[in-house]
Formats: C-alpha cells, sequence, structure tokens
C-alpha cells in the first residue's frame, strides 16, 4: 500500500513547495523507494492552458497530452518519472466534472455539496494509480488561509484519517522572517500558520522553515514547542546556491531522515546520491562559459520559461561549462538592430510562443543567426519563424507569414485543423474554444539518416512532447529545399514537419516539438547538449 505525504504552504506564497517536494522524492527515490507527485491547484481555470505566463508561469506538457503546473516539471527533473494526466488536479476541473455529472442526474436528485461531493472527488484523485508506488507526495497549491484551498485542506484531513498513522504524514512549509533593525529572526508567523492548520483539524509531523539566515536551536525549539512537533523535525531551509543542491541540502538537514521517522521507518537503506554530489561538481566547478541569447516575449518573467532555462542549464552541465543566459525581449528588434544585441551572443534561441507580438523580432533573430553563422535553435515558435524567415529572405516569398497573424499572402504556417494521436483523428475548427484543444503531448517523428538533427539523437525514430496550434505548411517544403532549408523531420504520414536545419551552417536547428520538457540534469536532451557544444565551439572563434 502506498503511503501519502501531504505538502502545505503558510505565511506567504513562493517558499518552493515543488522544489521541496521534488527534492524528498529524489532522496526517497535515492534510498530505493519508488514515487510518485501530484500537484492540487485550487484555482476555477480546468487547467493553466489558457492562463497567461505572466500569471502562472510556464504550462508543463505530459506525455499524455495534459496541460499542468510547472511543478510538474521540477517533479520530472528531479526524479525521472514522468507525469501524467493524474498528477495534476484544480479546482475547475473537480467543479467541471461534479456539475457534469449533476446535469446528467447522476446524484439521483441529491443536494451536491463541497462536503462529501468535491472532498470525495479531491480523495479519489489523490488515490488514482498509485498501486505501483511505496510513496506519493501531493502537494497542495496556495497558502493555509486562502479560502480557494479549503476543500483540499478539508479532503486531505479527511484522508489522513482514513489511511490511518504511519500511512500518512504532513509537511507544512513555512517562512521565518529575518527583521533587519532587529537583527533577528521572527517565529511567531510560523506559529500563526500552523495555528490556523491545526484550526482546520491538521497537525504538521514535520515543519520545513525557509529563512535567509541559519536558524538557531533555541529558534527550532521554540517552533517545537508552539507548534507541537519535536525538535529535530523543525528542518531549516537556506537559500542554495544552485536548485540541484538542493536535495543534497535537505538531506544534511535531515529532512527524509525525519519523514521516514514520522512514518516509522527505521530500517531504510541510506541514500545513494553521487549523482548529485557530480552534478554540483559540474555546475561549480565549469572549464569555461558561453553566453546564450534567448529571444522572446515573456523575458521579463523568467517562470515563463522554465523547463527552457533549466534545460539550458542541463546543457552546461553535459559540457562542463557555465551557461550565461540572456533575456532578449524580442519587440526590441522592431526599434534597433539585432546586431546591436546579439553580436555577443555564443547561441541564439528562439522559443516557443503565441500571437504576433515580437514575431518579426524573432525573425530578425533567425536571419541574424543564419547569416552570421551563429548557432541557432528555434523551438516550436522557433521554428516556424525560421520557416517564414528563409522563405523570404532564400526563396523570395515576400508574402510569407503565418495566418496565426491575420490572412497572408504565402501561408507559409497555417492553422492545423486536423492530425493522427493514438490511431484516431483528431480535428480542431478556427474559432472553436482554446483551452486544451492543441497538438498535445507525445507524438512520433522520422529523421531522416542523413541529418545532422539524426546524429544528435543516434536515432531516426523520436518522439517528443507538443503544444501548438499552427504547423509549418507542407506544400511549401520543395521551394524551401531548393533555396537551402532541409526538412529534416516528419510526422510518421509525412504530412507534418517536424525538425528543419540548415545543411552549410554550423548549427540550425528548429524543432516543432519542446524538447526542453524532457531534459534533466542527469540526463540532458541531446538537443541541448549539443546546441552548448556548437555555442563552446562558437565561443572559440569570437
Amino acid at each position: 500500500m502506498a503511503r501519502f505525504i501531504f505538502i502545505t504552504g503558510g505565511v506567504v506564497s513562493s517558499l518552493g513547495k515543488g522544489l521541496m517536494a521534488a527534492s524528498l522524492a529524489a532522496l526517497l527515490q535515492a534510498r530505493g523507494f519508488k514515487v510518485r507527485l501530484r500537484k492540487f491547484d485550487p484555482y476555477l481555470n480546468v487547467d493553466p492552458g489558457t492562463m497567461s505566463p505572466y500569471q502562472h508561469g510556464e504550462v508543463y506538457v505530459t506525455d499524455d497530452g495534459a496541460e499542468t503546473d510547472l511543478d510538474l516539471g521540477h517533479y520530472e527533473r528531479f526524479t525521472g518519472v514522468p507525469s501524467k494526466r493524474t498528477d495534476n488536479i484544480t479546482s475547475g476541473r473537480i467543479y467541471s466534472d461534479i456539475l457534469a455529472k449533476e446535469r446528467r442526474g447522476e446524484f439521483l436528485g441529491g443536494t451536491v455539496q463541497v462536503i462529501p461531493h468535491v472532498t470525495d472527488a479531491i480523495k479519489t484523485f489523490a488515490l488514482t494509480d498509485v498501486d505501483d508506488v511505496d510513496f506519493v507526495l501531493c502537494e497542495i497549491g496556495g497558502t493555509v488561509g486562502d479560502i480557494e484551498s479549503l476543500p483540499f485542506l478539508e479532503a486531505i484531513r479527511q484522508l489522513g484519517n482514513e489511511l490511518g498513522r504511519g500511512n500518512a504524514v504532513f509537511i507544512h512549509v513555512t517562512l521565518v522572517p529575518y527583521i533587519a533593525a532587529a537583527g533577528e529572526l521572527k517565529t511567531k508567523p510560523t506559529q500563526h500558520s500552523v495555528k490556523e492548520l491545526r484550526g482546520i483539524g491538521i497537525q504538521p509531523d514535520v515543519l520545513v522553515c525557509r529563512s535567509e539566515q541559519p536558524l538557531p536551536e533555541s529558534d527550532r525549539a521554540k517552533i517545537a514547542l508552539f507548534c507541537n512537533v519535536r525538535p529535530s523535525a523543525v528542518v531549516p531551509a537556506l537559500d542554495a546556491e544552485s536548485i540541484y543542491a538542493v536535495p543534497l541540502q535537505y538531506h544534511e538537514a535531515g529532512l527524509d531522515t525525519e519523514v521516514l521517522a514520522a512514518f516509522g521507518i527505521a530500517d531504510a537503506p541510506a541514500p545513494s546520491l553521487t549523482k548529485w554530489t557530480d552534478i554540483m561538481e559540474r555546475i561549480a566547478q565549469p572549464e569555461g562559459e558561453v553566453t546564450i541569447g534567448v529571444v522572446g516575449k515573456y523575458t521579463g518573467f523568467k517562470d515563463a520559461y522554465k523547463s527552457l532555462n533549466e534545460a539550458l542549464v542541463h546543457g552546461g552541465i553535459a559540457n562542463r561549462v557555465k551557461v550565461n543566459i540572456r533575456w532578449i525581449d524580442s519587440e526590441i528588434f522592431e526599434q534597433e538592430d539585432a546586431v546591436l544585441h546579439l553580436e555577443p551572443m555564443h547561441g541564439i534561441l528562439v522559443p516557443g510562443g503565441f500571437g504576433q507580438r515580437g514575431a518579426e523580432g524573432k525573425i530578425a533573430a533567425a536571419r541574424f543567426a543564419r547569416e552570421r553563422k551563429v548557432p541557432y535553435f528555434g523551438i516550436c515558435f522557433g521554428m516556424q519563424m525560421a520557416v517564414i524567415e528563409g522563405a523570404r529572405h532564400l526563396a523570395g516569398i515576400n508574402g510569407a507569414s503565418s495566418t496565426e497573424f491575420g490572412a497572408c499572402a504565402d501561408p507559409i504556417v497555417g492553422l492545423l485543423t486536423e492530425w493522427k494521436q493514438d490511431g484516431r483523428t483528431e480535428t480542431r475548427a478556427e474559432g472553436g474554444d482554446l483551452g486544451g484543444t492543441m497538438r498535445l503531448g507525445a507524438f512520433p517523428a522520422r529523421l531522416r539518416g542523413d541529418t545532422r538533427i539524426a546524429g544528435i539523437y543516434g536515432s531516426t525514430e523520436i518522439s517528443e512532447r507538443h503544444r501548438h496550434r499552427y504547423e509549418v505548411n507542407i506544400g511549401y517544403r520543395e521551394r524551401l529545399e531548393q533555396a537551402g532549408m532541409c526538412f529534416s523531420g516528419l510526422s510518421p504520414d509525412g504530412a507534418l514537419p517536424e525538425t528543419i536545419e540548415y545543411p552549410d551552417h554550423p548549427w540550425f536547428i528548429g524543432v516543432q516539438f519542446h524538447p526542453e520538457l524532457k531534459s534533466k540534469p542527469f540526463d540532458p536532451h541531446p538537443l541541448f547538449a549539443s546546441f552548448i557544444e556548437a555555442a563552446v565551439a562558437q565561443s572559440r572563434l569570437v
């Protein structure tokens, strides 16, 4: 039977519950246990698919096509366990399912209420698909005291009782602020947060206390006394030099040991942390550095490109170099020459995105990289803009554009209305719902054996995750290839371009999928490893 670890947060948001959950899961995994992580989000959106990245960060996509919270990216990167649609739930999805049942008459005329119907649905979600794991870590979004999270907290309170002692542990992440004027750490916010949680009926077993200063033993003892936990169960959590140092830091603080003790497990094997120490050695002692210019439209909020940021770091780990990321707003190229901002770069990456804003700047970045022979990596929208650039300036198709921006003379990129998935035909109509209607999840692709990208993968058969509504128009393939562009990868039926490259360029690759979603620090994605390798070579030329 799987044991459950419920993780809540208090005092303020953005305390790193997701990183803590991922780190704890990695430590349990390092001891030989099988883990699964889940995220409960209290907002009323059915999923984050229609939310602006400025609202909630990037949308993380799973193999089975779910648009989920970015914390699932942390979970996968730290454990290597692929997330599923069943690993992220929102209030919106819970209520949507319940109301659909009510409309169908499935409640047999009964009154539909938060308790028991909503809480039962949350518990059912928590207990689904966990037969083959030892620990299920469930992170509750939001902060204790929020109205939105109350049904989730009530559900895990009930579930804790139903599972029984030894099968459920509660961890509460809080803040111990440092008041510079007084020169003191203050424990009162943590005390109040735990009091709020206990008022709901949940007594935490372990407290993880984020602070900017080391937490003295006297303060740990004080927190333990007022919050009704053992002093050893008050685990300090200082800021780390890298997120990949966090598992090692939590192990040193005793988090995994304390959690196992709360379950009554005293005979667990010691964790094997070699891969984490190796990662940190590569990060702490790089043999060089490169600068990558990321040309996007959400560059003012780095969580909008969280997986991309980490995949670039992983490429640096693979090559033992430090990767300096320069975030460049693509709109700036519509007023200034791209040369001014891109000339110092050892590599240029244009990520995914939606809409016309900043598109011409991304096209300018692709042109600069192509003409100046600077390594270029175009992902999703970044590939589409590179194809439009090549169509305009190499193939002479002056009206080349995307129908995403409106009607155009030459729709090099157009709305995807039909595709194959799992043996069935999926169709979409222009003007239909936006949420969940894109080409989502893992799709296979076939690569030409004589191409650079096939050499990078070491295979001609790949599977990668997608999230897009528009596709490069295969009808322009012949004209573009005559101009020098290679369509190096296609969907199995040959209808959808998956990758492009320029054979006469040191490194210029565009992909319709999102390889950053599958990269891990201990298993860097081959495209990112190769891109950074090319950037290292470029750095030696300038």
